[in-house]
């Protein structure tokens, strides 16, 4: 553990509860023993306390909710992004004495769904695993609060606030359907969340004084690569020739749908198992590359970002990406996929900096001020609570398109929403003034999702160990070298030739006389990890990381930025407002 904040502590939990906790977890899914963070976590969860988990992929985050869940009175609501996971879940829980899991998404026949319903209803299944989007729906959170759970799991959590507006926005409304639902005992869950987005995610889902429960980062059997290239055709040949000389299985990530394509078919030429991944494809072909690629009948899946969440694959020896996510959260989250089994697997990023305007593009989208006028107006116009569903009649906007649209309303100040889920009007802006302020809000956002587009060019060009610059990111300290990455093993090489140059410095030194040169004085941290900074021009940051020569903030203001030490130092850039190690305003 590498911390946890709140009133908790970082061990196995004591007494009656954890030996209850433990009782089940033996029992009932056979697990001889439970690992710091999730007893931990369990044991708040047990004593209905809201919390945030945030443990590396592979280090059993399922099991926080599965096992108290049996010892609590009402059902437990799970929230899950994607159906193939759903299924993942469900499935995980066959073959041992768990009580059931049901699901109930858009691929099901209405008896199907029927009877997922009639099974938490009569206690026949513990688990209800949903989608945002079922959620979204009236009936739905009506159903559920009838049902009274007493534990409401976001899984994915991070999608609140990496992908947020544009991916999944309903995931912004899951805050409303808590209080809804009677503010159930709420845990989030994730395995990539940097510290404003734990924050955000606390925030969005209106958890109350929630336990924060965060395992180190480090996967330290990942070997870290980044490779550059100006030929796009290069660039591709190189990425199908690692992936045939690895040892599979393994992923290629690719930034479109063609490029999967096109990969998949080189490698299909290079004499591998390979198929293309993406949302493109019909769900009962996604369905079946799923299920082969965890059956162990394919040697490479080639796909978009569409595929992985929740993959539970032990065995995967690589993860190529073939180009620059959009993101160190979701690069991080991908490359988890790779080594779950704590044996060596690499992780290796292929990029150009064109790639880099790529992610830029996908990270402008604006909002239609026009959009965000008229739905202002409708809501002001309505004056009484005002169902979502009614305004998307009146709208014609697609469910997704006005879910985002309110979220930046309702973040503006413009739009609440009321507790049975209607939405009414807020303040006295004009419907024209509330689409400025969203449409502000929105240019906010984009400008944090250009910045950590930068992240992302920070560590496909670093010299420095990748290891510390990712686990930086994440606000976690590293002292490099990490001995797995590809600069830190050049610099090795390079350290062994200083040494042998040394040694013939000193032989020449004790034959002529001469006083051979001492060796650069390491530089000393200035900011460390954590800190609250103030630069003159951009206003207050936390401290993300910091290097040799250059140190990273995110900033309130403009998002993250990587600045040079020497600049930092020598202009008085920075001034520290709060020492982490004391707590202390400076």
């Amino acid at each position: 553990m590498s911390g946890v904040t709140g009133s908790t502590g970082t061990g196995s939990p004591d007494g009656e509860a954890g030996a209850r906790l433990r009782r089940v977890a033996a029992d009932v899914f056979g697990w001889s023993e439970l690992r710091p963070g999730q007893a931990g976590a369990m044991a708040e969860v047990l004593r209905g306390r809201d919390t945030l988990v945030v443990m590396p992929t592979g280090a059993g985050k399922s099991a926080v909710y599965q096992v108290p869940a049996v010892l609590l009175p009402g059902p437990t609501v799970v929230v899950s992004p994607l159906i193939a996971l759903q299924r993942d879940q469900t499935e995980g829980l066959r073959g041992s004495d768990a009580p059931d899991a049901v699901a109930i998404n858009s691929d099901q026949a209405a008896g199907e769904t029927a009877d997922a319903w009639r099974a938490v209803r009569r206690g026949d299944a513990e688990y209800l695993l949903l989608s945002p989007e079922q959620l979204a729906k009236d009936e739905v959170v009506e159903r559920l609060a009838r049902l009274s759970p007493s534990l409401f799991v976001v899984d994915e959590a991070q999608c609140i606030s990496s992908w947020g507006h544009d991916f999944r926005p309903d995931y912004l409304r899951l805050g409303h359907v808590v209080r809804r639902l009677g503010h159930p005992t709420v845990l989030a869950l994730t395995a990539t969340a940097a510290p404003p987005v734990r924050e955000e995610i606390a925030d969005r889902l209106g958890m109350v004084d929630p336990a924060r429960i965060v395992a180190g980062f480090d996967r330290p059997n990942l070997r870290l690569e980044g490779h550059r290239f100006t030929d796009d055709e290069d660039k591709r040949r190189a990425v199908a020739e690692r992936a045939a000389a690895e040892p599979g299985p393994g992923i290629v990530y690719t930034a479109t749908r063609r490029e999967a394509e096109d990969c998949a078919a080189r490698l299909v030429d290079l004499g591998l198992s390979a198929v293309a991944y993406h949302a493109g494809m019909r769900a009962s072909e996604r369905a079946r590359v799923h299920d082969a690629f965890l059956g162990g009948e394919l040697d490479v899946v080639a796909a978009t970002s569409a595929f992985g969440m929740g993959i539970d694959k032990p065995d995967v020896r690589f993860v190529l990406h073939a180009s620059v996510p959009g993101s160190p959260d979701a690069y991080y989250q991908e490359i988890g996929r790779a080594g779950r089994d704590g044996a060596p697997a690499s992780a290796v990023l292929y990029y150009r900096p064109e790639d880099l305007g790529l992610r830029r593009f996908f990270s402008a989208g604006s909002p239609d001020p026009r959009v965000l006028a008229d739905v202002a107006a409708r809501i002001r116009r309505h004056g009484g609570p005002l169902p979502a569903a009614r305004l998307r009649g009146r709208t014609g906007l697609s469910s997704a398109r006005l879910t985002a649209a309110v979220n930046l309303l309702e973040e503006a100040g413009a739009v609440t929403t009321a507790p049975g889920g209607e939405l009414l009007p807020a303040g006295n802006d004009s419907p024209r003034e509330a689409a400025d302020r969203a449409a502000e809000v929105a240019e906010a956002r984009r400008r944090l999702e250009r910045s950590r587009v930068e992240m992302m060019r920070g560590y496909a060009e670093t010299t420095g160990c990748r290891r510390r610059f990712l686990l930086g990111y994440f606000g976690e300290d590293y002292e490099p070298p990490c001995g797995n990455c590809d600069n830190c093993l050049l610099e090795q090489e390079r350290k062994r030739e200083r040494q042998g140059f040394e040694r013939l410095e000193q032989e020449r030194e004790r034959e002529h006389g001469e006083r051979a040169g001492e060796p650069p004085r390491p530089h000393g941290a200035r900011f460390r990890t954590g800190a609250r900074v103030h630069h003159r021009e951009w206003g207050e940051g936390l401290v993300m990381s910091e290097e040799e020569d250059r140190v990273t903030v995110l900033f309130d203001s403009v998002g993250y930025r990587t600045l040079s030490l020497t600049a930092v130092t020598g202009q008085e850039l920075l001034t520290l407002v709060e020492d982490p190690a004391t707590g202390n305003d400076r």
